[in-house]
């Protein structure tokens, strides 16, 4: 369980600096002046070229291969909750990395995140585990 988290926690990292790097790429290109096909043809070709979106592509990558490896050792109803600690992941990066600040209602939209996030966490830890019959027990029935 332990080693699920911290691989979880790793993750969440990696997918809060891809997010604030794609952020601070987005920045740089500029606004979307219409939806046209042109326009979105700029977007992209400016994006490819673009270091920081291309570093954001590539720490969305690394969360990606985590989230592959903790599907593969773990119940997605306990997973794909806890992913959603990356919105509080994202909000601290948001304000250390971007100086964005944060009101009220949306640290209160935070804390209800890492609540969520215990409970599941929780439940984890205390889902029953499978009961094996004594052996006394199965061999009587088998006499």
């Amino acid at each position: 369980m332990v080693k699920l988290l911290l691989i979880l926690l790793v993750g969440l990292t990696f997918e809060s600096t891809g997010v604030v790097l794609l952020k601070k790429g987005i920045t740089q290109i500029g606004d979307m002046n219409g939806i046209t096909a042109a326009e979105i043809f700029r977007v992209c070709k400016a994006g490819v070229m673009n270091p920081q979106i291309l570093l954001g592509v590539f720490f969305e990558a690394l969360f990606f291969v985590c989230l592959l490896i903790l599907m593969s050792r773990s119940d997605i109803s306990f997973l794909w909750p806890l992913t959603g600690l990356s919105f509080v992941f994202a909000t601290f990066a948001a304000i250390w990395f971007l100086g964005e600040r944060v009101s009220t209602m949306r640290w209160i939209g935070v804390v209800l995140i890492v609540i969520g996030a215990a409970f599941i966490s929780y439940s984890q830890q205390a889902k029953e585990k499978p009961t094996i019959p004594p052996a006394s027990q199965s061999s009587a029935t088998h006499q």
